[in-house]
């Protein structure tokens, strides 16, 4: 281990130093890169990231949590094998995207509420685009195709399920956590009243008033959106200078290589390998992709991008989780999964979804669209994202009702 980090250290230090001196050399484009980065982070990342992660924090310290997750325990515990705050989690994801969910992963796993291993196939599904992203940005923006949206968020979401499942038969069985017991007074039988318990239990635990609630939880969420905003511009000027220098053209050309191998548009090589770095700039080139090439391929093309999040995204979650034993492995071969399955939904869902006659994903007469003339307005991001939040955690609520209908606990003998 200590002999790996040496090697990183190694090679991360000239590195560093390499880009310096590209930054030097590409001063303008640097700061043009710098710009772009920052109106992403202000104009998109901040409305729609900024209200959950406070909101999330209050809830969290009034016991909400506690409260979904005795409810949702028996939907989440066999289908995800992590706790039933999982589901809160997973909602508010959702609404938000990333960073979120590896944000509340990280301080269930400080209050004891997950183990390392759950913490890690709980971030592994929790980590997903937001709508108004994809519908605002990448459908209306990028696209100019509004029909697009449904699909592209049925798969998205779709996938990420499709991995919380996969992702349940990783690590080992473990013993279930004290905070995840039932009550041991005999009154809290029924599981409503045992998450109210269980909520009341945890709101005197913690002990803060609301001020001091109020404070933490705008300290904190502000600490981790100016990270991210920081690592967004970070690497937005370390692709602009790979873009610069032209180190991308062998990335490019392996690209088009395995594209033209697996019968795809070699020309989505833009896309890709754009993606494989920031996710704004792989949605965007996917949209102005030639109009000679399929829909079908273009949407998936953003769906890889979107599920597979950029490095920046990595970088973030890396951030995150730095202070907690979870590992970043099991998080990468997640995005892996997410990556190769949302496109395949996409290709499957699509007859479902749209028609032959679907408009074209590029106008000819639009050219360079930017997100930001796009961007939907902040009551508009905090309104979808409330929506997104209630209707998902209605699901699964209604989802665990059904579970219990159909599988009855045994009777005591």
């Amino acid at each position: 281990m200590n002999v790996s980090k040496r090697i990183m250290q190694i090679l991360v230090i000239p590195a560093l130093l390499f880009f310096c001196v590209l930054m030097a050399l590409y001063p303008s484009e640097t700061w043009h890169a710098s710009v772009r980065g920052l109106s992403i982070w202000w104009d998109v990342l901040f409305p729609s990231l900024f209200p959950f992660l406070v909101l999330s924090e209050l809830l969290l310290g009034f016991g909400i949590v506690h409260f979904l997750g005795t409810l949702l325990n028996p939907l989440m515990r066999p289908i995800f094998r992590v706790p039933g705050s999982g589901g809160f989690v997973f909602a508010v994801s959702c609404a938000s995207g990333y960073p979120t969910g590896a944000k509340l992963t990280a301080q269930l796993w400080e209050q004891k509420l997950v183990t390392r291993e759950e913490g890690e196939r709980l971030v592994a599904f929790t980590t997903s685009s937001d709508p108004i992203f994809m519908i605002g940005a990448v459908s209306v923006g990028f696209f100019h195709n509004t029909s697009i949206a449904p699909i592209l968020v049925a798969s998205h979401y779709s996938a990420a399920i499709l991995v919380g499942v996969l992702m349940r038969f990783h690590g080992r069985p473990t013993a279930t956590l004290p905070s995840e017991s039932p009550p041991a007074h005999g009154e809290h039988r029924n599981r409503f009243l045992s998450a109210i318990y269980a909520m009341h239990e945890a709101r005197q635990a913690d002990g803060r008033t609301l001020g001091e609630l109020l404070r933490h939880a705008i300290s904190s969420s502000l600490r981790l959106i100016i990270i991210v905003g920081g690592l967004v511009v970070f690497f937005s000027v370390i692709m602009e200078l790979l873009v610069q220098t032209g180190w991308l053209g062998m990335l490019y050309t392996l690209t088009e290589q395995g594209l033209q191998l697996a019968g795809l548009p070699p020309s989505l090589s833009h896309s890709l390998v754009g993606g494989l770095f920031e996710v704004t700039l792989g949605a965007k080139q996917a949209g102005a992709a030639s109009t000679s090439i399929p829909l079908v391929f273009k949407v998936a093309a953003a769906a890889f991008v979107l599920s597979w999040g950029g490095l920046s995204v990595h970088a973030q979650i890396m951030s995150v989780l730095s202070n907690t034993p979870m590992r970043y492995g099991p998080f990468l071969l997640a995005r892996a999964i997410h990556a190769a399955i949302a496109p395949l939904l996409v290709i499957l869902l699509w007859p479902l979804f749209m028609n032959i006659s679907a408009s074209p994903a590029f106008l000819e007469n639009t050219l360079n669209p930017s997100v930001f003339d796009h961007t939907p307005g902040w009551n508009v991001i905090g309104i979808t994202g409330i929506k997104m939040f209630v209707g998902m955690l209605a699901t699964l609520l209604c989802l665990t009702w059904i579970r219990s209908l159909l599988i009855p606990k045994r009777s005591e003998k």
